[in-house]
């Protein structure tokens, strides 16, 4: 197989990654005759990652946190997708390879975001749940469903437990809002659908390792968060790290059990380079040391951007948090500073604007830090509400959400609390349940 990207006299600008870093730059290339746009994906879908939880808990429908790259750049004749997995690059070949085969570039930049974090606890890494794709939210919310059906069909109070209770591992945004839209679920809608089961029963724990809820956020909001989280019902143990699980116990570091078949792993998240960089430009959690125009150490042509980026500044010398903002930020600028150096023209320092960090824990409840302010409860909610429904790819994506979300307001009820599995032609289910365990393997690796 061959990409077959055409031939130009313009600069090639090779993007791996279409996360919001990725997307943002490639959108402000899209349309310059300057350059061609070559943007490699594993999927054809730009993800919109902060509402995965709302996925896997049967708020939201999957395709309404997904756009297709395609209809992003429709009309874009200069930029050109291509749907596979990048092996490596050869810095002195100016390559990169795919499963498609090797494409050269002018200029590289990865924007291929960070992956789950297990911190090498191979059972955890076997037997958890993690959610950092929106195929692994599917997943989710099929394995939390199939266990009320399971639950039905089981007599000790052990098996019951075992399929009903919960332990989300991860005291930041997703964990903290996974556990707050259980809560709220515990309390108004599995009641109604399985009425034959007791929700008294089911017991959510949040165990996180650190002495705070939402490390990066102000003492307030951590405070409120756990408050809220209280109100709602979770159990949350903070300062407790958990050590292994077998598939039906958690072990603490402490020495203390949780009996659960269902461990939510939300702990963490380590970068994911590109196999062919040298070693020395790796820094802490595999993040690729970069300067301040996004450019890897010791090269000219080949950048990194957002969360698999390491940058530091005076106020930021850990680096940018991994989160939506400073991938957007960065891929505006490198944008800007690709212009300049084609036109031979001083680049631009990259400079993080912090506009703020929030997290909904429940119905009417979320803990919101803007620069200029702070605020908790109702209010801090709807803006929460807002800057999301804004930052959704597709207006047609932004009134499916705004309409489910009024919904589930209105009527206290996720409306699509549905077991969907795929259905395959007998001779194709061994190859397909080969590559899915591939797959699998290759996202914990």
């Amino acid at each position: 197989m061959n990409p077959n990207i055409p031939q130009t006299d313009r600069k090639r600008v090779v993007i791996v990654g279409a996360g919001f870093g990725g997307l943002k730059l490639a959108r402000k290339l899209s349309g310059r005759k300057e350059f061609q746009v070559v943007l490699i994906n594993r999927q054809n879908y730009h993800e919109f990652q902060p509402l995965y939880y709302q996925v896997a808990t049967a708020g939201l429908e999957a395709n309404a946190v997904l756009f297709p790259l395609r209809s992003v750049f429709s009309n874009c004749k200069n930029v050109h997708i291509r749907v596979t997995n990048v092996t490596g690059i050869r810095p002195a070949d100016k390559a990169v390879d795919t499963e498609l085969g090797s494409v050269t570039y002018d200029y590289l930049v990865m924007a291929t975001g960070a992956e789950t974090n297990f911190f090498n606890q191979q059972n955890i890494i076997e037997k958890a749940l993690p959610m950092k794709s929106v195929s692994e939210a599917i997943a989710l919310r099929n394995r939390m469903l199939q266990n009320f059906e399971d639950a039905l069909s089981v007599e000790s109070v052990d098996e019951k437990e075992g399929f009903m209770d919960v332990v989300v591992v991860g005291g930041g945004p997703t964990g903290v809002e996974l556990c707050g839209t259980l809560a709220e679920m515990r309390k108004t809608v599995l009641p109604k659908d399985y009425p034959e089961l007791d929700f008294r029963m089911m017991d959510i724990y949040l165990v996180q390792s650190g002495p705070v809820l939402l490390e990066p956020m102000s003492k307030q909001s951590q405070e409120h968060s756990l408050t809220y989280l209280h109100e709602l019902g979770v159990n949350v143990r903070l300062n407790t790290r958990v050590k292994d699980f077998d598939g039906r116990i958690v072990t603490m570091s402490d020495g203390s059990t949780l009996r659960t078949n269902n461990l939510i792993w939300a702990a963490g998240v380590k970068a994911n380079p590109l196999a062919g960089l040298p070693a020395d430009v790796l820094g802490r959690g595999g993040r690729v040391l970069v300067n301040r125009y996004s450019q890897v150490q010791g090269f000219t042509d080949i950048f990194a951007i957002g969360d698999v980026a390491l940058m530091t500044e005076e106020k930021w010398p850990d680096g940018h948090p991994q989160v939506a903002q400073p991938a957007v930020q960065q891929g505006r600028s490198l944008a800007k500073n690709l212009l300049h150096w084609l036109r031979n023209e001083q680049p631009e320092e990259f400079t993080y604007h912090d506009l703020g960090t929030m997290a909904t824990i429940g119905r009417g409840l979320a803990v919101v830090d803007l620069p200029f302010l702070k605020f908790q409860g109702f209010f801090a909610w709807l803006t929460w509400l807002f800057v999301h429904l804004m930052s959704i790819v597709g207006v047609k994506n932004r009134l499916s959400i705004f309409l489910n979300w009024m919904f589930n307001y209105l009527t206290y009820s996720n409306s699509l609390r549905l077991i969907i599995r795929p259905k395959l032609p007998k001779g194709n289910m061994d190859a397909m349940q080969e590559k899915l365990a591939d797959q699998v393997e290759m996202s914990k690796t």
